[in-house]
Protein backbone atom coordinates (compact mmCIF):
# COMPACT_ATOMS: atom_id res chain seq x y z
CA UNK A 1 0.00 0.00 0.00
CA UNK A 2 2.97 2.29 1.31
CA UNK A 3 4.83 1.25 -2.58
CA UNK A 4 1.57 2.45 -4.48
CA UNK A 5 1.03 5.60 -2.78
CA UNK A 6 4.40 6.90 -3.66
CA UNK A 7 4.26 5.47 -6.99
CA UNK A 8 0.88 7.41 -7.51
CA UNK A 9 2.68 10.57 -5.60
CA UNK A 10 5.47 10.50 -7.94
CA UNK A 11 3.68 9.70 -11.07
CA UNK A 12 1.04 13.12 -10.16
CA UNK A 13 4.19 15.10 -9.46
CA UNK A 14 5.95 14.55 -12.32
CA UNK A 15 2.92 15.19 -14.52
CA UNK A 16 2.42 18.42 -12.85
CA UNK A 17 5.84 19.33 -13.07
CA UNK A 18 5.74 18.52 -17.19
CA UNK A 19 2.67 20.62 -17.43
CA UNK A 20 4.29 23.64 -15.55
CA UNK A 21 8.13 23.35 -17.12
CA UNK A 22 8.04 21.67 -21.30
CA UNK A 23 5.63 24.34 -21.90
CA UNK A 24 7.62 27.55 -20.47
CA UNK A 25 10.75 26.20 -21.70
CA UNK A 26 8.95 26.79 -25.16
CA UNK A 27 7.64 29.52 -25.02
CA UNK A 28 11.06 31.00 -23.70
CA UNK A 29 12.54 29.41 -26.71
CA UNK A 30 10.41 31.48 -29.36
CA UNK A 31 10.84 34.97 -26.95
CA UNK A 32 14.57 34.30 -27.66
CA UNK A 33 14.50 32.56 -31.11
CA UNK A 34 12.02 33.86 -33.09
CA UNK A 35 13.23 32.34 -35.95
CA UNK A 36 13.54 28.33 -34.60
CA UNK A 37 10.24 26.32 -36.14
CA UNK A 38 9.57 24.99 -32.69
CA UNK A 39 8.07 26.62 -29.94
CA UNK A 40 5.10 28.77 -28.54
CA UNK A 41 4.74 32.14 -29.83
CA UNK A 42 4.15 34.71 -26.99
CA UNK A 43 0.42 34.81 -28.97
CA UNK A 44 -0.60 31.29 -28.57
CA UNK A 45 1.55 31.61 -25.26
CA UNK A 46 -1.32 34.17 -24.03
CA UNK A 47 -4.02 31.84 -25.41
CA UNK A 48 -3.12 28.95 -23.39
CA UNK A 49 -2.42 31.16 -19.80
CA UNK A 50 -5.93 32.40 -20.56
CA UNK A 51 -7.35 29.33 -20.74
CA UNK A 52 -5.52 28.06 -17.53
CA UNK A 53 -7.55 31.27 -15.77
CA UNK A 54 -10.96 29.91 -17.35
CA UNK A 55 -9.48 26.45 -16.05
CA UNK A 56 -9.87 27.97 -12.10
CA UNK A 57 -13.20 29.21 -12.38
CA UNK A 58 -14.55 26.39 -14.56
CA UNK A 59 -13.02 24.54 -10.97
CA UNK A 60 -14.58 27.33 -8.89
CA UNK A 61 -17.95 26.74 -10.55
CA UNK A 62 -17.78 22.75 -10.32
CA UNK A 63 -17.14 23.22 -6.33
CA UNK A 64 -20.65 24.92 -5.97
CA UNK A 65 -22.13 22.88 -9.08
CA UNK A 66 -20.59 20.15 -8.85
CA UNK A 67 -19.47 18.71 -5.70
CA UNK A 68 -21.74 20.72 -3.30
CA UNK A 69 -24.49 20.59 -5.74
CA UNK A 70 -25.93 24.11 -5.37
CA UNK A 71 -26.36 25.97 -8.77
CA UNK A 72 -24.95 29.50 -8.20
CA UNK A 73 -24.56 31.94 -11.21
CA UNK A 74 -22.42 33.97 -9.58
CA UNK A 75 -19.04 33.14 -9.67
CA UNK A 76 -17.77 36.04 -12.04
CA UNK A 77 -18.51 38.19 -9.01
CA UNK A 78 -15.74 36.43 -7.13
CA UNK A 79 -13.30 36.64 -9.94
CA UNK A 80 -14.12 40.38 -10.15
CA UNK A 81 -13.69 41.00 -6.74
CA UNK A 82 -9.82 38.83 -7.26
CA UNK A 83 -9.18 41.02 -10.35
CA UNK A 84 -9.75 44.69 -8.87
CA UNK A 85 -8.48 43.36 -4.94
CA UNK A 86 -5.17 42.07 -6.67
CA UNK A 87 -4.87 45.85 -8.10
CA UNK A 88 -5.23 47.89 -4.97
CA UNK A 89 -3.69 45.59 -2.48
CA UNK A 90 -0.35 45.86 -5.01
CA UNK A 91 -0.98 49.59 -6.40
CA UNK A 92 -1.74 50.89 -3.50
CA UNK A 93 -0.71 49.25 -0.58
CA UNK A 94 2.64 48.39 -2.69
CA UNK A 95 2.27 44.77 -1.78
CA UNK A 96 3.96 42.05 -3.74
CA UNK A 97 2.04 40.41 -6.39
CA UNK A 98 2.18 36.70 -5.08
CA UNK A 99 1.01 38.33 -1.71
CA UNK A 100 -1.86 40.45 -3.49
CA UNK A 101 -2.89 37.53 -5.70
CA UNK A 102 -3.17 35.25 -2.36
CA UNK A 103 -5.30 38.18 -0.43
CA UNK A 104 -7.57 38.80 -3.12
CA UNK A 105 -8.29 35.17 -3.12
CA UNK A 106 -9.23 35.45 0.77
CA UNK A 107 -11.00 38.63 0.49
CA UNK A 108 -13.46 36.92 -2.64
CA UNK A 109 -13.78 34.31 -0.02
CA UNK A 110 -14.73 36.49 2.39
CA UNK A 111 -17.68 37.60 0.47
CA UNK A 112 -18.39 34.14 -0.16
CA UNK A 113 -19.01 33.66 3.64
CA UNK A 114 -20.89 37.11 4.48
CA UNK A 115 -23.27 36.04 0.93
CA UNK A 116 -23.74 32.49 1.89
CA UNK A 117 -25.35 33.15 5.34
CA UNK A 118 -28.58 34.16 3.43
CA UNK A 119 -28.41 32.55 0.16
CA UNK A 120 -27.41 29.08 1.00
CA UNK A 121 -30.32 28.43 3.05
CA UNK A 122 -32.26 28.80 0.04
CA UNK A 123 -32.60 25.80 -2.97
CA UNK A 124 -32.56 25.06 -6.47
CA UNK A 125 -33.93 28.44 -8.85
CA UNK A 126 -34.07 30.54 -5.80
CA UNK A 127 -29.94 30.63 -4.80
CA UNK A 128 -29.61 30.60 -9.19
CA UNK A 129 -31.42 34.34 -9.03
CA UNK A 130 -29.69 35.57 -5.46
CA UNK A 131 -26.56 34.42 -6.78
CA UNK A 132 -27.16 36.65 -10.26
CA UNK A 133 -28.01 38.94 -8.43
CA UNK A 134 -25.03 39.32 -6.21
CA UNK A 135 -23.01 39.45 -9.41
CA UNK A 136 -25.02 42.24 -10.71
CA UNK A 137 -24.85 44.40 -7.20
CA UNK A 138 -20.66 43.70 -7.95
CA UNK A 139 -20.85 44.84 -11.64
CA UNK A 140 -23.19 48.06 -11.04
CA UNK A 141 -20.98 48.73 -7.48
CA UNK A 142 -17.40 48.95 -9.88
CA UNK A 143 -19.52 50.55 -12.58
CA UNK A 144 -20.14 53.78 -10.01
CA UNK A 145 -16.63 53.52 -7.85
CA UNK A 146 -15.02 55.00 -10.07
CA UNK A 147 -12.19 56.66 -7.87
CA UNK A 148 -10.78 53.57 -7.32
CA UNK A 149 -12.02 51.00 -10.15
CA UNK A 150 -12.12 53.60 -13.36
CA UNK A 151 -16.04 53.30 -13.87
CA UNK A 152 -16.72 51.97 -17.34
CA UNK A 153 -13.35 52.62 -18.63
CA UNK A 154 -11.67 50.35 -16.51
CA UNK A 155 -8.28 50.19 -14.75
CA UNK A 156 -5.05 48.92 -16.32
CA UNK A 157 -2.58 46.66 -14.35
CA UNK A 158 1.17 46.81 -15.50
CA UNK A 159 2.64 43.89 -14.14
CA UNK A 160 5.99 41.32 -15.10
CA UNK A 161 3.34 39.55 -17.37
CA UNK A 162 2.98 42.31 -19.10
CA UNK A 163 5.82 44.58 -19.30
CA UNK A 164 8.65 41.80 -19.83
CA UNK A 165 8.98 41.28 -23.31
CA UNK A 166 11.52 38.14 -22.86
CA UNK A 167 10.51 36.60 -20.15
CA UNK A 168 6.73 38.01 -19.61
CA UNK A 169 5.14 35.67 -21.52
CA UNK A 170 6.50 32.27 -19.84
CA UNK A 171 6.25 33.71 -16.18
CA UNK A 172 2.40 34.03 -16.95
CA UNK A 173 2.18 30.49 -17.88
CA UNK A 174 4.36 28.93 -15.13
CA UNK A 175 2.54 30.94 -12.37
CA UNK A 176 -1.33 30.63 -13.75
CA UNK A 177 -0.38 26.95 -14.67
CA UNK A 178 1.55 26.45 -11.30
CA UNK A 179 -1.88 27.53 -9.42
CA UNK A 180 -4.05 25.78 -11.85
CA UNK A 181 -1.75 22.80 -10.82
CA UNK A 182 -1.70 23.41 -6.90
CA UNK A 183 -5.75 24.01 -6.87
CA UNK A 184 -6.27 20.60 -8.09
CA UNK A 185 -4.04 18.88 -5.91
CA UNK A 186 -5.79 20.65 -3.07
CA UNK A 187 -9.19 19.57 -4.59
CA UNK A 188 -8.46 15.76 -5.21
CA UNK A 189 -7.04 16.12 -1.57
CA UNK A 190 -9.77 17.81 0.00
CA UNK A 191 -12.62 15.50 -1.79
CA UNK A 192 -10.77 12.59 -0.38
CA UNK A 193 -10.63 13.76 3.27
CA UNK A 194 -14.22 13.51 5.70
CA UNK A 195 -14.78 17.10 5.02
CA UNK A 196 -14.85 16.21 1.08
CA UNK A 197 -16.64 12.94 1.47
CA UNK A 198 -19.65 14.88 3.95
CA UNK A 199 -20.00 17.49 1.08
CA UNK A 200 -20.78 14.93 -1.98
CA UNK A 201 -23.17 13.11 0.55
CA UNK A 202 -25.32 16.73 0.68
CA UNK A 203 -25.00 16.73 -2.77
CA UNK A 204 -26.55 13.37 -3.13
CA UNK A 205 -29.45 13.51 -0.63
CA UNK A 206 -29.77 16.44 1.93
CA UNK A 207 -32.22 14.62 3.90
CA UNK A 208 -29.94 11.41 4.22
CA UNK A 209 -27.04 13.06 5.06
CA UNK A 210 -28.94 15.53 7.78
CA UNK A 211 -29.98 11.93 9.58
CA UNK A 212 -26.73 11.05 9.42
CA UNK A 213 -25.61 13.70 11.36
CA UNK A 214 -24.29 15.61 8.28
CA UNK A 215 -24.39 19.39 8.49
CA UNK A 216 -25.65 20.32 5.84
CA UNK A 217 -25.45 23.85 5.94
CA UNK A 218 -22.17 24.16 7.53
CA UNK A 219 -20.65 21.91 4.75
CA UNK A 220 -22.59 24.32 2.12
CA UNK A 221 -20.97 26.85 3.25
CA UNK A 222 -17.72 25.43 3.66
CA UNK A 223 -17.85 24.33 -0.43
CA UNK A 224 -19.61 27.84 -1.38
CA UNK A 225 -16.54 29.65 0.55
CA UNK A 226 -13.37 27.37 -1.25
CA UNK A 227 -15.49 27.91 -4.60
CA UNK A 228 -15.51 31.60 -3.47
CA UNK A 229 -11.67 31.94 -2.61
CA UNK A 230 -11.08 29.78 -5.98
CA UNK A 231 -12.87 32.12 -8.28
CA UNK A 232 -10.89 35.11 -6.52
CA UNK A 233 -7.77 33.50 -7.42
CA UNK A 234 -8.81 33.20 -10.67
CA UNK A 235 -9.64 37.15 -10.92
CA UNK A 236 -6.10 37.70 -8.68
CA UNK A 237 -4.05 35.99 -11.83
CA UNK A 238 -6.67 37.33 -14.67
CA UNK A 239 -5.86 40.97 -13.75
CA UNK A 240 -1.99 40.89 -14.03
CA UNK A 241 -2.27 38.86 -17.21
CA UNK A 242 -4.37 40.72 -19.49
CA UNK A 243 -2.97 44.03 -17.88
CA UNK A 244 -6.93 45.82 -17.95
CA UNK A 245 -10.02 44.98 -15.82
CA UNK A 246 -13.39 46.38 -16.70
CA UNK A 247 -16.53 45.97 -14.41
CA UNK A 248 -17.96 43.54 -17.34
CA UNK A 249 -15.74 40.85 -15.45
CA UNK A 250 -18.60 40.01 -13.46
CA UNK A 251 -21.48 40.06 -16.24
CA UNK A 252 -24.21 37.11 -16.29
CA UNK A 253 -22.21 36.34 -19.54
CA UNK A 254 -18.64 35.92 -18.14
CA UNK A 255 -21.14 33.68 -15.39
CA UNK A 256 -22.59 31.86 -17.65
CA UNK A 257 -19.34 30.85 -19.98
CA UNK A 258 -17.69 29.82 -16.89
CA UNK A 259 -20.67 27.37 -16.03
CA UNK A 260 -20.62 26.08 -19.74
CA UNK A 261 -17.04 24.31 -19.01
CA UNK A 262 -18.47 22.43 -16.53
CA UNK A 263 -21.58 21.68 -18.19
CA UNK A 264 -19.23 19.82 -21.04
CA UNK A 265 -16.73 18.50 -18.82
CA UNK A 266 -18.83 16.96 -16.67
CA UNK A 267 -20.69 18.52 -13.03
CA UNK A 268 -17.82 17.11 -10.49
CA UNK A 269 -15.39 15.94 -12.73
CA UNK A 270 -12.21 18.19 -11.89
CA UNK A 271 -10.07 17.03 -14.92
CA UNK A 272 -13.36 17.11 -17.05
CA UNK A 273 -13.96 20.98 -16.33
CA UNK A 274 -10.30 21.55 -16.75
CA UNK A 275 -10.11 19.93 -20.49
CA UNK A 276 -13.38 21.99 -21.63
CA UNK A 277 -11.82 25.05 -20.75
CA UNK A 278 -8.86 24.65 -22.63
CA UNK A 279 -10.41 22.79 -25.45
CA UNK A 280 -13.33 25.66 -25.52
CA UNK A 281 -10.88 28.53 -25.12
CA UNK A 282 -8.07 27.21 -27.65
CA UNK A 283 -11.21 26.64 -30.23
CA UNK A 284 -12.23 29.98 -30.02
CA UNK A 285 -8.91 31.26 -30.94
CA UNK A 286 -8.74 28.73 -34.04
CA UNK A 287 -12.14 29.82 -35.16
CA UNK A 288 -11.47 33.45 -35.16
CA UNK A 289 -11.39 33.62 -38.79
CA UNK A 290 -15.37 32.94 -38.34
CA UNK A 291 -15.93 36.22 -36.45
CA UNK A 292 -19.08 36.60 -34.93
CA UNK A 293 -20.43 33.44 -36.49
CA UNK A 294 -17.61 31.47 -34.08
CA UNK A 295 -20.28 32.95 -31.30
CA UNK A 296 -22.96 29.69 -32.72
CA UNK A 297 -20.03 27.20 -31.63
CA UNK A 298 -20.87 27.08 -27.90
CA UNK A 299 -24.94 26.70 -28.26
CA UNK A 300 -24.18 24.20 -30.99
CA UNK A 301 -21.80 22.18 -28.53
CA UNK A 302 -24.28 22.52 -25.42
CA UNK A 303 -26.92 21.35 -28.33
CA UNK A 304 -25.04 18.42 -28.83
CA UNK A 305 -23.85 17.97 -25.85
CA UNK A 306 -27.52 17.92 -24.16
CA UNK A 307 -28.83 15.05 -26.99
CA UNK A 308 -25.83 12.56 -27.16
CA UNK A 309 -23.87 12.73 -23.66
CA UNK A 310 -26.54 15.34 -21.09
CA UNK A 311 -23.69 14.26 -18.17
CA UNK A 312 -20.57 16.06 -20.15
CA UNK A 313 -17.93 14.38 -21.40
CA UNK A 314 -16.27 12.89 -18.26
CA UNK A 315 -19.71 12.86 -15.78
CA UNK A 316 -18.19 12.21 -12.46
CA UNK A 317 -15.32 10.32 -13.10
CA UNK A 318 -11.82 11.71 -13.82
CA UNK A 319 -9.04 11.02 -15.86
CA UNK A 320 -6.71 8.46 -14.26
CA UNK A 321 -3.31 8.97 -14.69
CA UNK A 322 -1.76 6.22 -12.40
CA UNK A 323 -2.32 3.47 -15.44
CA UNK A 324 0.30 5.27 -17.45
CA UNK A 325 3.34 3.28 -16.72
CA UNK A 326 1.27 0.44 -17.08
CA UNK A 327 0.52 1.22 -20.44
CA UNK A 328 3.94 1.57 -20.82
CA UNK A 329 4.59 -1.58 -20.10
CA UNK A 330 2.31 -2.60 -22.53
CA UNK A 331 3.30 -1.12 -25.57
CA UNK A 332 6.81 -2.34 -24.20
CA UNK A 333 5.56 -6.14 -24.18
CA UNK A 334 3.76 -5.08 -27.39
CA UNK A 335 6.88 -4.60 -28.88
CA UNK A 336 9.36 -7.37 -26.97
CA UNK A 337 6.87 -9.84 -28.69
CA UNK A 338 6.50 -8.11 -32.15
CA UNK A 339 10.65 -8.23 -32.33
CA UNK A 340 10.60 -12.02 -31.07
CA UNK A 341 8.40 -13.20 -33.62
CA UNK A 342 10.58 -11.38 -36.31
CA UNK A 343 13.56 -13.03 -35.10
CA UNK A 344 11.79 -16.96 -35.09
CA UNK A 345 10.72 -15.74 -38.51
CA UNK A 346 14.01 -15.06 -39.82
CA UNK A 347 15.71 -17.87 -37.76
CA UNK A 348 13.26 -20.19 -39.44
Amino acid sequence: MKNKFVRNTIILTVIGLACVLIPSGLITLKSFFYDLPIGIDAYWAQVITLAGVNAIMALSVNVVCGITGQLSLGQAGFQAIGAYAVILLTQNLHLPLPVSIILAGLIAALFGFLIGFPTLKLEGDYLAIVTLAFGEIIRVVLLNQKSWTGGPNGIQFGTIFTESLEWGATIAYASVIGVLVLIVVFLQNFLRSTYGRAIMAVREDEIAANSSGVGVFRYKMIGFVIASFIGGIGGALYAPLIGFVKPDLASFNNSVNDLIYVVLGGMGSVTGAIFAAFVLTILQEVLRFLRDYRLLIYPLILIVMMLFRPQGLLGTAELCFFKIPDYFKAIGRWFKNLFSKSAKKEAK
